[in-house]
């Protein structure tokens, strides 16, 4: 079987779908099963030839839309090479690109595929932050997208959160399937002394204690507020806090520099900026617990890497594998709101020894049960050859 998946781009530093991408190919072709990669990166980028597949960078995109006039064409000349094609994302011209094509070669066209990585998720339209793209999105939505979602073969969704929210966002949402694929991560390199030493020498204020981390972009929608607020008032009620270092991109930006000014009045809450290799391995693994009190979050791939380094995961309710995270009890699951949030923390912080133990041992049996690779690839091929 050959796959084809198309995506806007496959930089690294864009993460999220390219990542996953990433993260689940050589589980595939350890299955006998051959991806290729569409992108509208220019045939020059730096990361080109890193990867164990071949990827077809047709140039920089055009305008906020991602357009590119070589899509089109290629797609309609090479779509009889592959067995099924996935679109990875939604709003951008690819999608339209990709069901234009199946239009255009209907009779001999593979199996084509959704996989909206969360961007059907109501939040987006809902959020007051948000307002003018909600708008933008309801009328995309009238004119193309729901052309997309409903002409495919299935619409493929990394959990079934995601799929139950789907269903609530636009209207005229008929998609053919909805297929729970699942998603996974390669595990996690073993703990190594040079982890600890990279992550020291990036946090210089770390007291080299067991820390709270929160580790994603410094962004509204994390709910980063909610965390530095709730992390003050314990810290005025209770003696000898966990550090929290709160990690990621984003620092210089408006938000960022408000989170920074928010958590002055303490010397305990660190920003290192964004931690890479051994230093991001070094925060997991010398962290206590990982919090992510977040307002949307489709999957959370670093809620999956703390759960496999064995870390609990302090989450809310829009962290959309909250079910199964609950179900293991690998973590602890309230809503995100300001209150909800500090309870969040001050369950954990007063936990015993012993409760934070059996936690930490759940948090791995969920990674174990849910998000392998090897598990995902496996559901992922039975729901798209069910299909």
């Amino acid at each position: 079987m050959k796959i084809l998946r198309i995506i806007p781009s496959m930089k690294p530093e864009k993460g999220g779908p390219c990542q996953g991408i990433r993260n689940a190919i050589p589980e595939l072709i350890n299955l006998g099963i051959t991806n290729e990669v569409v992108c509208l990166d220019a045939a020059t980028s730096s990361y080109l030839g890193q990867d164990s597949f071949v990827i077809h960078a047709l140039g920089e995109a055009k305008t906020p839309w991602q357009y590119n006039k070589n899509l089109l064409p290629w797609l309609i000349k090479n779509h009889t090479k592959y067995d099924a094609i996935i679109i990875h994302g939604l709003w951008l011209y690819h999608s339209h690109a990709a069901i234009k094509a199946f239009n255009t070669i209907h009779k001999n066209s593979p199996k084509i595929f959704v996989m909206p990585h969360g961007m059907l998720d109501p939040y987006f339209q809902k959020a007051g932050s948000r307002k003018l793209k909600a708008l933008r999105n309801d009328i995309y939505w009238k004119l193309i997208e729901n052309n997309v979602v409903n002409k495919a073969d299935g619409i493929l969704f990394t959990c079934e959160e995601e799929l139950l929210l789907a269903r609530t966002t636009f209207p005229n949402y008929k998609p053919k399937k909805e297929i729970n694929v699942g998603y996974g991560i390669q595990p996690p390199p073993a703990y190594k002394s040079e982890m600890r030493e990279a992550f020291a020498k990036k946090v210089s204020r770390w007291n080299g204690k067991r820390h709270l981390l929160f580790l994603s972009r410094i962004h509204l929608k994390k709910g980063v507020d909610l965390l530095i607020k709730a992390y003050l008032k314990l810290e005025q009620e209770l003696d000898n806090l966990p550090q929290l270092v709160i990690a990621g991109p984003g620092l210089e930006d408006g938000y960022g520099t408000v989170m920074q000014e928010l958590a002055s009045s303490s010397k305990n809450i660190l920003f290192p900026g964004m931690l890479k290799g051994n230093a991001k391995w070094g925060a997991f693994y010398e962290s206590e617990v990982f919090i992510l009190p977040s307002h949307q979050e489709n999957f959370g791939i670093a809620v999956v890497e703390a759960l496999a380094c064995t870390k609990p995961v302090l989450i809310s309710n829009k962290v959309n594998i909250w079910r199964e995270i609950e179900t293991e009890n690998g973590g602890i699951v309230k809503q995100d709101t300001e209150n909800d949030t500090y309870n969040l923390l001050k369950e954990w912080i007063t936990f015993s020894d012993t409760q934070k133990l059996e936690m930490s041992k759940n948090a791995f049996k969920v990674y174990e049960n849910y998000f392998t690779v090897a598990k995902a690839a496996q559901q992922f091929l039975s729901g798209i050859n069910y299909a």
